[in-house]
């Protein structure tokens, strides 16, 4: 089963850096293109989350984490940091959407408190192969 993970600093430009390499990891493991955009948008929305409201109590951010593996068409995300972990924000940014559409897009998702603090989104797809 292939699997891969990336690190880094929690700062808007890694959105971009960890969607796209998450989405070219997919493909290059034989999950269509089509198929992909889904996971684009998760990626996007779970990424964003981590940046935005992780380490809002701290002077500089800390990491933003993805673990991608692929298996017969199973795709697995998990979008970790270590960060506050999950709370209702009054000044939040975002109109609080991203966790609903990972629902609904994801064919599994599940929010997870690890025992040493922070917040992990696990998600799972599943898709046909790229012919």
């Amino acid at each position: 089963m292939p699997s891969a993970s990336w690190t880094a600093s929690a700062h808007a430009e890694t959105v971009t850096f960890l969607r796209q390499t998450v989405v070219d990891f997919v493909v290059a493991n034989g999950i269509a293109e089509s198929h992909a955009t889904d996971v684009r948008l998760a990626v996007s929305e779970a990424v964003t989350n981590a940046v935005v409201h992780a380490y809002r109590d701290r002077t500089e951010p800390g990491d933003v984490g993805v673990t991608v593996s692929v298996d017969d068409g199973e795709i697995e995300i998990v979008v970790r940091d270590d960060g506050s972990g999950m709370a209702p924000r009054d000044d939040s940014p975002g109109i609080g959407f991203g966790l609903s559409l990972i629902r609904r897009i994801a064919d599994g998702f599940d929010h997870r408190e690890p025992p040493g603090g922070g917040t992990e989104l696990w998600m799972c797809f599943t898709a046909r192969a790229a012919a």
